[in-house]
């Protein structure tokens, strides 16, 4: 039976160069001449008699290592196999670091299948040939002038609040950071340095942003928002857009203590959503993380793959941080953002099971990579019309205080970020609780009711 690591030919034929090639550039295999489709040994004299011009099977086992030595510079092992008083050959060939091509083309196994290798499969295998991934390549052309001080200063500044740098080690020129934190192939920025920290990352990854919607059903949303910028900034917008405006929370005490219950434990989303970031396949997919919320669930898809040789049941187990991006991934682990030991998935299931809500359920299916996690108090997501959330409170309280206040004085003097302020101005500004005045500079804020 063929499989991905062996195939059956009646004749040799030039074109198996490539089946050869496709051995060496995945985990090495076996091709063997003279069987048909069965696996069947083909009877020697119609062997002998339609082999291309070569009357003898031990002259073609002769001839075999050179040529395909000179096609694909590679050694294979070349033995002719008895069976049932027949004979055939094999040509087994192993697997090499280096990437093997056939006429300056390059294959590999698919499944039981030969696969010519473009486009960006190509450029990602090649990469990791030489032990490089995708977003370390070079990004020709961009300079570290185009990227977003803001997102940098945003780095430094969780990097030390997490006590993974110190505040010598990043009082320092945005290339030397850039150049430790392994982002610069000499003088050009790596993919990674780009999505990180520009503004607009889709000037090089189309997909580069988070999509919410709010759910009726399956079929119909009805509303929806996309959340852009550096990939180091999206976490907090995200999960702030999403406790602000997708899900109510419930308010109860313990004793004195105030207390908020949303329907899916902060800490779980907040991890489910720096997966999806981390680990999403920015080299192929133009399609965004897309958050679905539904009343009794929220389903995250991503565009990524499973490490080589793995299944679902891989990620429930004990095992090691094996990133996609291993650049985007070292730099969220020095900002604070992530650990580095494989833990996510634990962390968002311990989460879920102290809310008293079941793990998580993890699905693939191609290149798509789906989170659901069921919410409790059902009912509860959609749009929120009722009370305000604590930011947008003291906005108001601010307000009275001080009608000529500007976003950056609230942010500050509230202690959150200008983007949180911002989303919190807009919904009340929609709401219709409060209005601006003029304009941004000169103006004033009025409240409406």
């Amino acid at each position: 039976m063929e499989t991905h690591i062996i195939d059956y030919k009646s004749v040799w034929k030039d074109e198996w160069f490539e089946w050869l090639c496709g051995y060496a550039n995945s985990k090495g295999g076996t091709l063997a001449i003279g069987k048909n489709d069965a696996g069947a040994v083909i009877p020697l004299s119609g062997f002998a008699a339609i082999r291309q011009g070569t009357p003898d099977y031990k002259k073609l086992s002769e001839d075999l290592p050179n040529k395909i030595r000179q096609a694909l510079g590679i050694i294979p092992i070349v033995e002719i196999i008895g069976e049932g008083g027949e004979h055939y050959i094999e040509i087994t060939v192993e697997k090499y670091t280096s990437p093997i091509n056939y006429k300056g083309k390059y294959f590999r196994r698919s499944g039981s299948t030969n696969q010519e290798l473009t486009g960006r499969e190509l450029d990602e295998f090649l990469l990791k040939a030489h032990g490089k991934t995708w977003d370390g390549a070079s990004v020709p052309k961009m300079t570290i002038q185009e990227l977003d001080s803001e997102s940098l200063r945003l780095f430094r500044e969780k990097a030390v609040s997490h006590m993974r740098l110190t505040e010598e080690e990043v009082a320092v020129s945005d290339k030397i950071l850039l150049a430790n934190l392994n982002l610069l192939n000499g003088e050009e920025l790596t993919a990674a340095a780009v999505l990180l920290f520009h503004r607009n990352p889709e000037v090089l990854s189309l997909g580069s942003y988070v999509k919410v919607a709010y759910f009726e059903n399956d079929a119909d949303f009805l509303y929806h928002d996309v959340i852009k910028g550096s990939l180091i900034s999206l976490p907090d917008k995200v999960v702030d857009l999403v406790y602000t405006k997708y899900f109510k929370g419930i308010v109860s005490y313990q004793g004195i203590q105030r207390v908020e219950t949303f329907p899916v434990p902060r800490t779980s989303f907040r991890e489910a959503v720096l997966n999806a970031i981390v680990h999403k396949d920015y080299s192929r997919s133009n399609a965004p993380i897309q958050i679905k919320i539904y009343d009794d669930k929220v389903i995250i898809h991503n565009a990524g793959h499973l490490p080589e040789n793995w299944t679902i049941d891989n990620l429930f187990q004990e095992h090691a941080s094996v990133p996609f991006n291993p650049n985007i991934a070292n730099a969220f682990f020095m900002s604070g953002l992530i650990e580095a030991w494989g833990r996510g998935i634990e962390k968002i299931n311990s989460a879920l099971r102290k809310a008293g809500l079941p793990e998580a359920e993890y699905s693939a299916m191609g290149d798509i990579i789906t989170i659901r996690l069921k919410t409790s108090l059902q009912g509860q997501n959609g749009p929120v019309n009722e009370p305000l959330n604590k930011t947008e409170n003291t906005i108001i309280q601010l307000i009275r205080q001080d009608k000529g206040l500007s976003k950056a004085d609230m942010a500050d003097r509230i202690g959150v970020s200008l983007a949180t302020v911002k989303r919190a101005v807009k919904t009340l500004c929609e709401k219709g609780v409060i209005q601006r005045v003029g304009s941004d500079k000169s103006g004033y804020w009025e409240i409406l009711k």
